[in-house]
């Protein structure tokens, strides 16, 4: 635990930070940065170190809730304080232990963690929980102790340093929501990489499982960005109606000011929720269009499967009607009579086959609607021998190959 006193210049109409109160200047308030160590098996004795420093007596169920480490997003205007707790996603960039030695065990959902951060508020003080290796907080507090660093009169120079808790608790979150849009292009190479897989034809997906829990972790992602948007929307809503209760000494931000912040962060988070969604409804266009596949190659193999049957109909009645045995068959007998019913058999092959392939059913089924579509009525030639050049026919001899070898 770590206390920052900010207080006003004594000559210059600025903010300056410091680690020790300091007496002789107006103190605006106070940042006490607390990580769930500091909490964690001692909150009694963390409870008094608060309120020896901040003067502030947090409430019984609000400490439960802090030492709760699944505890949802949520906001509570108190008559003393207003509490905020806001789930962040554990980014590539933190450094939160989650290992089997933490001192907690963060839930994770296919893969995706949060971890809570509390918000304790008042006009003169800012209270802050968190894990140890936030990334957003160890980025701030660098920031903070390279300010300090500097002289008095240099400390506000590079930017406004905050003037009250509540704009210190806003550039916080502004920090954490920031960082999600690092995990932009990660979940858009996984999107892509899934329906490559999907879209892909040379070899049949199995991977279902792995693709599903994927799935839900967008689902997760959306419903904790509405967690989010409903906490930050009772803030917007505590600084409207109770502004006064959340001002500093100096009253000097505005509150459209404030507000515009809140509402930034709103829109931030809104980003990422459509975002997501765009992704999820990028999966499942790509399990639509994978199963649009399955489903056409079925077809087309079924009309090649029917064309065949077709082709071999007339030739399967002719051969069965002589082959009954009965003495008197006209042709029976006759030097010729095979030889006819021969060019009888090829006659309705090759007539079948210029019909299908006139309807389109044949010799040009590979090709696309649209050109089928521009495609002139042209005389063509026939070629009598396509089928042994398609592609599904060349795999079912393959197929007849390899079982005949096995027999």
């Amino acid at each position: 635990m770590q206390s920052f006193y900010f207080f006003q210049h004594t000559d210059e109409p600025y903010t300056c930070i410091q680690k020790e109160p300091v007496f002789n200047a107006e103190q605006q308030f106070v940042w006490v940065d607390c990580t769930r160590e500091d909490v964690v098996n001692r909150a009694e004795l963390w409870q008094k170190e608060i309120y020896n420093a901040t003067e502030i007596h947090l409430n019984e169920y609000h400490i439960r809730d802090i030492l709760n480490i699944e505890h949802p997003c949520a906001f509570d205007a108190m008559e003393d304080y207003d509490l905020l707790i806001f789930r962040k996603l554990i980014t590539p960039d933190d450094q939160i232990d989650s290992g089997e030695d933490a001192l907690e065990q963060h839930d994770r959902v296919f893969g995706l963690a949060s971890s809570p951060v509390s918000f304790i508020i008042t006009s003169q003080a800012l209270i802050t929980i968190h894990e140890k290796g936030n990334h957003a907080f160890e980025s701030y507090l660098a920031r903070i102790f390279n300010i300090m660093n500097k002289s008095l009169e240099e400390q506000n120079k590079p930017r406004k340093l905050p003037t009250t808790p509540l704009d210190l608790a806003l550039r916080l979150l502004n920090s954490m929501i920031d960082g999600y849009l690092d995990l932009r292009n990660p979940l858009s190479r996984r999107v892509e990489f899934w329906q490559q897989e999907l879209l892909q034809g040379n070899r049949r997906f199995t991977k279902w499982h792995q693709l599903f829990q994927e799935n839900l972790v967008f689902q997760q992602i959306e419903n904790l960005c509405e967690e989010q948007i409903d906490s930050l929307q009772e803030l917007r809503d505590e600084i409207v109606e109770n502004y006064a209760h959340l001002k500093g000494k100096k009253r000097t931000e505005k509150q459209d000011i404030m507000l515009v912040r809140v509402d930034d962060l709103v829109s931030h988070v809104e980003r990422i929720q459509k975002y997501t969604v765009r992704l999820s409804t990028a999966i499942q266009t790509a399990i639509d269009l994978h199963f649009s596949a399955i489903a056409n190659q079925t077809n087309e193999n079924m009309r090649i499967l029917a064309i065949i049957t077709a082709v071999f109909a007339p030739l399967t009645l002719l051969t069965g009607v002589y082959g009954m045995n009965f003495e008197f068959i006209p042709g029976l007998r006759s030097p010729i009579g095979f030889w006819v019913m021969l060019g009888v058999m090829l006659g309705c092959t090759i007539g079948l086959l210029i019909y299908f392939y006139r309807r389109h059913l044949v010799g040009r089924g590979e090709r696309s609607v649209i050109d089928m579509l521009a495609q002139q009525h042209k005389i063509q030639h026939v070629n009598l021998l396509w089928f042994l050049d398609y592609e599904p026919i060349k795999q079912t001899m393959k197929e007849v190959e390899k079982i005949t070898k096995l027999k």
